[in-house]
């Protein structure tokens, strides 16, 4: 398998489990950071309310709406127009659009948002979303990984925005219901409670040893639990594992 499979098969183990605007959230961060990206964002957009998922400053994205750039915003305007994915910002590029969309990149590129990679993603009935990647460093060249990670791109673009549709209704924050772990979550803990370590649990579930991690850790924060070993009991008691 190679580093881009794998990297892309970690991701899609992952965004299964996930079920909160938080462990989306991790999910795009984790991903994002194996593409040796800086931040991430999944914009929504669909009547006059819009939907956020990313790792910008919190700084940022607040300004961002309050002072309703998303209609200003060159990337998202393009976003409208363009069904390919595309890079934004590179080094070289020329700046672009009206004086106001200029001070907005600049006003962007102070928050470590300088350059990136977005793909559209149409929804129907002029509802449309994007998913970027982005990073403050100069020397990465997002024209180039356009080209070479267009497919890998598209699908994760497509995967995270499905997932996130399909779980809307779910609350962004707050603890789920011990009946709410998923069958890999209660897999792991059943190994956990059977005394099995991390490495043997990767090899009798057949995923890998972070992939167990990820799953403890959803498990764990799901029953409120301090510890792996007090999910485990938590578990236990509720009579969640066989």
């Amino acid at each position: 398998m190679s580093p881009v499979e794998s990297i892309f098969q970690e991701f899609i183990d992952a965004i299964q489990t996930a079920v909160t605007a938080d462990e989306f959230e991790r999910v795009g961060t984790r991903l994002t950071q194996r593409l040796g990206f800086q931040r991430f964002a999944y914009l929504s957009l669909s009547g006059d309310t819009p939907m956020l998922i990313s790792s910008y400053p919190k700084s940022w994205t607040g300004r961002y709406f309050q002072l309703r750039y998303q209609q200003l915003d060159p990337v998202v305007r393009r976003a409208r127009a363009e069904n390919a994915l595309f890079s934004w910002g590179g080094e070289g590029s020329a700046p672009a659009g009206t004086r106001e969309q200029r001070q907005f990149f600049d006003e962007a590129a102070t928050f470590g948002i300088r350059s990136g990679i977005t793909v559209p993603i149409r929804s129907g009935f002029g509802r449309m979303a994007a998913f970027t990647l982005a990073t403050a460093d100069r020397n990465i060249h997002p024209e180039r990984l356009v080209a070479e990670w267009k497919d890998l791109l598209q699908l994760v673009a497509l995967y995270f925005h499905s997932h996130v549709a399909v779980k809307s209704d779910v609350p962004a924050s707050g603890e789920l219901a011990g009946s709410e772990l998923t069958q890999r979550e209660r897999q792991c803990l059943t190994w956990v409670a059977r005394g099995k370590t991390i490495a043997d649990i990767a090899v009798l579930v057949q995923i890998r040893p972070r992939t167990v991690v990820f799953h403890l850790e959803n498990a764990r924060r799901k029953l409120g639990a301090a510890s792996i070993a007090h999910c485990v009991a938590e578990a236990l008691r509720r009579g969640l594992l066989s």
